[in-house]
């Protein structure tokens, strides 16, 4: 069906996509807080004419989920509509200058989400219902925190394929990094902050094990494809006292060749020696989270499709991994296959900075509506 491709990529509304995608960023949407933008999302799609589906998670939130051709289809967009919490850039809105859109979740994911809405509409206004393509939209809440959108959505139903719009520059990430969260904890014992010598600080402690760990062979090589981050760092707040405990959270990325268990363990026996160099040390290591990297390859139909958008577009085709942790990792240890491609950067991602290029948003929605169209009708996991 590329054929129809330019014929219906002059039918994208540009004004409306541009206007869609201010109003979501307007609406504040953090993770467990995301009632609001669905309800907006889920009139805009009923108004086309569009069945709409709700998978609710509780009484305020849920899922969209909106389908077209025939039988359940095995190609599905998805895009999250949360965004990370932060009440000083909600003060602040959306804001353009120049061919430039800022705010809170303009990259992360609104931009993407934004494209994937006017595909749909496009489609439902230029073909009839039975000349349309297999092709599923869902819209999910809670991917900045644990999932629990997508996990809903993947109790019920596996596509074959999916289109993660997470910000890649419109690259091509067939391939992704996985992901460790590690959450370390010292202990301590209170003391007036005048006399230390009679406590032991939770704080000293934990920064010798953060540089005993920083030594660890596989976090010191660059090339190693392993990315070490320290996130955050909190300490007990009792006032005028030693700390007597300090917890510090620890991501990992991990690039496809590298082994997840392998990885773990090395961590763990790096830390288990800990007290052997840092006097007094009482550690605890828990490990939140663990997902696989994995590469599809570029040998398969989207790739294929992609390979022959991107020459008509006028932009150049490269096949990456995508570096953060995403519902992509989800979707394919529940048997799917993710591609992640969508506008927007992940360096100003979570940032005061985040912005995203309009035009990367009108390529977006051209990209999505040539993977639709291409989508076989029936297919499995490769």
């Amino acid at each position: 069906m590329l054929t129809h491709w330019d014929s219906l990529r002059s039918c994208l509304r540009r004004d409306r996509l541009h206007r869609l995608l201010w109003e979501m960023v307007d609406i504040y949407s953090p993770s467990g807080k995301e009632e609001d933008i669905q309800l907006f999302l889920e009139e805009t799609l009923y108004q086309a004419g569009l069945e709409v589906y709700r998978e609710n998670l509780d009484e305020t939130r849920f899922n969209l989920r909106c389908v077209m051709g025939e039988g359940e289809p095995d190609f599905y967009m998805v895009g999250h509509v949360d965004t990370v919490a932060d009440w000083e850039l909600l003060e602040m809105g959306p804001r353009q200058q120049g061919g430039i859109l800022y705010g809170l979740g303009s990259a992360d994911m609104k931009a993407g989400c934004a494209a994937m809405v006017e595909t749909f509409l496009t489609l439902a206004e230029n073909l009839r219902p039975e000349a349309r393509p297999s092709v599923g939209l869902l819209l999910v809440v809670g991917e900045e925190e644990d999932g629990a959108g997508s996990l809903a959505f993947l109790a019920e139903r596996r596509p074959a394929w999916v289109v993660i719009g997470e910000p890649t520059g419109l690259q091509a990430c067939c391939a992704h990094y996985g992901y460790v969260e590690v959450m370390l904890t010292t202990s301590g014992r209170r003391s007036h902050t005048s006399m230390p010598e009679h406590g032991h600080n939770a704080v000293e402690s934990m920064l010798r094990v953060l540089l005993y760990l920083g030594r660890l062979p596989l976090l010191r090589k660059p090339d190693s494809g392993l990315v070490y981050s320290i996130r955050e760092m909190n300490s007990s707040q009792a006032g005028f006292v030693v700390p007597d405990r300090c917890e510090t959270w620890i991501d990992l990325h991990l690039a496809p060749p590298l082994d997840l268990d392998q990885t773990i363990a090395a961590l763990r026996r790096r830390l288990t020696t800990a007290g052997r160099h840092i006097p007094g040390l009482e550690l605890e290591v828990e490990i939140p989270w663990a997902s696989r990297s994995y590469d599809l390859g570029s040998d398969h139909w989207p790739g294929h499709t992609l390979a022959t958008l991107y020459p008509r577009l006028q932009r150049p085709l490269a096949f990456t991994a995508f570096r953060s942790h995403s519902d992509g990792n989800l979707f394919y240890e529940k048997g799917s296959s993710p591609l992640l491609l969508g506008p927007g950067s992940l360096e100003t991602a979570h940032t005061w900075d985040e912005q995203v290029s309009l035009e990367e948003v009108d390529l977006a929605a051209a990209i999505y509506l040539g993977l639709c169209l291409a989508a076989p009708t029936s297919m499995h996991p490769e």
